[in-house]
């Protein structure tokens, strides 16, 4: 049961994070209304992901391995890409269409969904021959990965006016990024990009890939013990451009709203 708790830890973590710290960014910038695009992307993604897996585990079709791991590949790609510029957006003046909200959640909680999907009709046809525990480890592990994500939600939610960008934008940098190296992963393993065996570094007999922590570490931050020198590079130079962007001086809704307090409370 453990293992399967894991394995819907690390399938959710990423999703639950990068979901929080958009609702706190959504919520803190007045576009509550928009929150309504976050359900519904999500929504929409967790019943194509379930639908497709029922399909494929319970039908005759089959997907390929490289078919599978390039969908995947693509939608993490989309979704740093949509969440940043949500994210981005949300600092300055614009205003991000409820679409293009509903999109970035779709991308973020679908781009392990299909995957995530096929292990959880696969435990549930075992329960269905007599052995519960594997959908009961899954199923707990993919609530605890929607906790810490509202837990990392109402961190934010706590954090001052002038901090908030900071604390959100480097937790959003550093969750994306690993989600945009996992998607390079992807894209590698079906052959869409190569390099798949150009090794940055391995440090797998420190931090083996199937251990507990580093199942988490792949979950929250996509970390891999042995990653290719592209997914290193891609990872480096996202992560370095969006923290740039969160300590540059906020110009957008969040950071007005802060520099008219503190005009208000200097004495005239």
């Amino acid at each position: 049961m453990l293992d399967s708790f894991l394995i819907g830890l690390r399938a959710g973590l990423a999703a639950a994070l990068l979901v929080g710290v958009l609702v706190a960014y959504l919520a803190r910038a007045g576009r509550r209304r928009a929150l309504r695009a976050v359900a519904g992307g999500a929504g929409a993604a967790v019943a194509l992901s379930l639908g497709f897996g029922c399909a494929l585990t319970f039908g005759s079709q089959e997907l390929t391995f490289k078919a599978r791991e390039a969908y995947g590949g693509w939608l993490s790609l989309a979704a740093v890409v949509l969440v940043t510029w949500v994210l981005s957006g949300a600092r300055r003046t614009a205003r991000p269409r409820a679409a293009v909200v509903a999109a970035a959640t779709f991308c973020v909680v679908g781009h392990g969904g299909v995957e995530t999907s096929l292990f959880l009709w696969g435990a549930v046809r075992a329960s269905g021959d007599g052995t519960p525990a594997p959908l009961a480890g899954v199923v707990l592990g993919l609530l605890t990965a929607a906790a810490l994500g509202w837990l990392c939600r109402r961190g934010l939610a706590r954090a001052g006016q002038a901090s908030f960008p900071v604390r959100a934008g480097a937790t959003a940098a550093v969750v994306a990024a690993g989600v945009l190296a996992d998607g390079v992963r992807r894209l590698q393993e079906a052959e869409v990009v190569g390099g798949l065996r150009d090794k940055a570094f391995d440090v797998g007999a420190t931090i083996p890939p199937d251990s507990w922590y580093g199942m988490v570490l792949d979950g929250a931050f996509g970390f891999r013990p042995s990653p290719t020198v592209t997914q290193t590079a891609v990872w480096a130079l996202y992560l370095v451009a969006v923290l740039a962007l969160c300590l540059a001086p906020s110009r957008g809704r969040l950071g007005v709203a802060g520099a008219r307090r503190r005009a208000a409370s200097r004495p005239r």
